[in-house]
């Protein structure tokens, strides 16, 4: 049952596009070095800065997740608040293995 629901991050979106848009000019950039035989250890250090950015950018969109919608869930009920906790729990897992 899918109500009228304001995402957490919308407030922040065009921050957050800025950020996305920044990461896929990191991945164009990992593209062109490969494209010209940079050096491995080169190309391994800008790998390791775009997933540093997908992380932090990871991070923030739970943040406002949890402070925003499992928030929401808890004010409506039990059942509801289970529900996004358990979401963000999952979510936090597959974070933590990637």
């Amino acid at each position: 049952m899918e109500h009228e629901h304001q995402h957490g991050y919308i407030g922040r979106k065009d921050d957050h596009l800025k950020r996305l848009r920044r990461i896929e000019g990191q991945a164009r950039g990992l593209q062109r070095m490969v494209e010209e035989e940079k050096y491995c250890i080169d190309i391994l250090t800008q790998v390791s800065a775009m997933t540093s950015a997908l992380h932090s950018f990871s991070i923030q969109l739970l943040e406002e997740h949890m402070n925003h919608c499992v928030v929401d869930a808890a004010r409506a009920g039990d059942a509801e608040a289970k529900e996004k906790v358990t979401e963000a729990v999952a979510a936090i897992s597959r974070l933590v293995r990637s």
